[in-house]
């Protein structure tokens, strides 16, 4: 754990509603519970498979199909990394988990760099997940008229809060190295109270902070000053001191 900033990570946490008003899983809400079928058994609650770890849900619209099939096999290269950063992940179609294991051969065959699918697969074949957490693009139906699920991800931390979603039209692969980035900006964030900018960690490099994390918002210049005494704030026309950077090895 990271150092408790009174007025950093828990403080700007607060600015995001656990539960939403209307019932559309929105970020910081806490993410449904829900049982399912999977590659690797019965997962009697989501919530508790999680534990106190972080977790990516991620969806994909069909199996047999091509982008899907390349993109099991890029995460399952992945896995170890996210493992090392105590992240789990689970992965779901409205497939059913017997068509999952027929298709994960596919997946093996077709990576060239001789993986292992090690994490489950969820079968939602009525949908109801699907529907619980939004993953329906209305236009995008099976040969049975029946709406697919989009290329969601859904990043998850141990209080079971809604950290980030992505979502990709099924004619677009995803990028698991910008995942990973995300996973490693929203830990680092939690940990340590700060906000990654655009393009990080490859940011700031013509003024000499390559890699720096701006102080969230909500830090006050209290805080800034008793637990980022390297911090930098940048000059900028307003005058106000808001652009506050820190490079990641002075963090507390």
């Amino acid at each position: 754990m990271g150092c408790n900033v009174p007025s950093g990570a828990d403080a700007y946490g607060k600015l995001y509603p656990e539960k939403s008003s209307d019932g559309i899983l929105r970020l910081g809400n806490i993410v449904p519970d829900f049982s399912a079928e999977t590659t690797q058994g019965p997962m009697p609650s989501f919530h508790e498979w999680i534990g106190d770890s972080w977790a990516i849900l991620f969806s994909h619209p069909a199996d047999f199909t091509p982008v899907c099939t390349t993109e099991i096999g890029r995460l399952a290269l992945k896995y170890d990394w996210l493992k090392e950063r105590n992240c789990k992940v689970a992965t779901l179609s409205i497939d059913p988990v017997d068509s999952h294991n027929a298709w994960l051969k596919d997946v093996v065959a077709h990576c060239e760099n001789g993986i292992s699918v090690e994490f489950p697969i969820i079968g939602d074949a009525d949908r109801s997940i699907s529907v619980k957490y939004n993953m329906f693009d209305p236009s995008n139906l099976d040969d049975t008229g029946l709406p697919l699920t989009i290329r969601a991800v859904f990043i998850i931390d141990p209080d079971k809060k809604l950290k980030l979603t992505l979502n990709y039209p099924a004619s677009v692969g995803r990028n698991m190295d910008e995942i990973c980035r995300c996973i490693e900006a929203l830990q680092l964030s939690a940990k340590s109270s700060i906000a990654t900018p655009a393009n990080w960690p490859n940011n700031h490099e013509s003024i000499g902070m390559k890699g720096s994390v701006f102080l969230l918002p909500t830090v006050t210049p209290e805080d800034a000053k008793e637990y980022f005494p390297d911090h930098k704030t940048c000059e900028v026309p307003s005058g106000k001191e808001y652009l506050r950077l820190v490079p990641t090895d002075k963090l507390p």
